[in-house]
């Protein structure tokens, strides 16, 4: 089905002009048919065929527990910064710009790290459940969307600077998962009709980060691995914070991001662009929550504690 609809797709796009060596998500493909899709990408940069790479299947069985992982510290993330937000339609997603740089530290992270913008990976708007977009998945199971917030060593002074440390770079994950309708991200959304097409911008009064993300209460479960970014140049000197409590957005919001195209006017809509899961290759992904496992023993133990406390009381 899907290389039926793909073919329908090309019948339909006469812009066929590429520069080669660009990299593309594979819904590209029809209107660039020379850019490199995510199995090829290698070939805009090596990087990405290393064996440390982004996104993963997170099977649950086979995680690790570590006790070091504790609740991330989170630096700023409650305060509404004084300069303007500024959202860009970068050609391959949407991307947030942030100024005010809140931090994050603790959570066996081994330093502090600092906010400089977030995006999101999705799969087709309107069909979120039929065709998810997340970037990582559990257990095989995706979700409709991906929000990625990227933050960089405390000591770099940007994104380039911070690539050259094997641990530059750290990224905390959240699902997005169709549900009730989240407040937190109107204005956010409403701004994706003036950023429709490559290039574009606009900007947004700033927002407490966290206003984006879910309770803080519910953080203290995640998984964590070494990894890559999951576009070109594919840096393989990320650390992967994965949540396990999504965010939530409802299907009318989350519909919104089918205003968003991938090029100029008239070009393909921006879907499915999200790279599909790469091989861990011997690597480890650790869990923070074991401790869960903790009261639902207490739960099995209970009808035994009754049956011993009432025999007890019958004697």
């Amino acid at each position: 089905m899907e290389l039926l609809l793909l073919a329908l797709c090309c019948l339909h796009v006469l812009k066929t002009e590429a520069v080669v060596g660009n990299w593309c998500y594979r819904s590209q493909k029809c209107e660039q048919p020379q850019c490199e899709d995510p199995p090829r990408w290698h070939l805009v940069n090596a990087e990405c065929k290393g064996s440390r790479q982004s996104p993963v299947n997170i099977v649950t069985k086979n995680v690790v527990y570590d006790k070091s992982l504790k609740p991330l510290t989170f630096e700023g993330y409650d305060v509404k910064g004084s300069a303007k937000w500024v959202l860009e339609n970068n050609g391959h997603t949407v991307k947030v710009a942030l100024d005010s740089s809140p931090k994050i530290g603790g959570g066996g992270l081994g330093r502090k790290y600092k906010a400089v913008e977030f995006h999101l990976h999705w799969g087709v708007p309107q069909e979120p459940q039929n065709i998810p977009g997340s970037e990582h998945s559990i257990d095989g199971e995706k979700y409709p969307m991906e929000l990625h917030v990227v933050h960089i060593r405390e000591d770099a002074s940007n994104v380039a600077e911070a690539k050259k440390n094997p641990d530059g770079l750290a990224v905390l994950a959240f699902f997005v998962k169709a549900d009730e309708e989240n407040k937190n991200y109107a204005t956010l959304l409403s701004k994706l009709e003036n950023i429709q097409f490559k290039g574009q911008s606009a900007q947004m009064d700033p927002l407490p980060l966290m206003s984006l993300l879910p309770p803080e209460k519910d953080l203290w479960k995640y998984y964590r691995y070494q990894g890559s970014l999951t576009t070109p140049d594919c840096y393989e000197g990320v650390i992967w914070t994965i949540f396990e409590k999504p965010v939530e957005l409802s299907l009318p919001q989350l519909s919104k991001f089918a205003a968003l195209q991938f090029d100029t006017k008239n070009s393909t809509a921006m879907t499915e662009n999200f790279r599909p899961a790469q091989p861990l290759n011997g690597r480890k992904v650790l869990w923070s929550g074991a401790s869960t496992a903790l009261p639902v023993a207490e739960l099995l133990l209970l009808p035994l504690a009754l049956t011993c406390t009432l025999s007890s009381l019958s004697h």
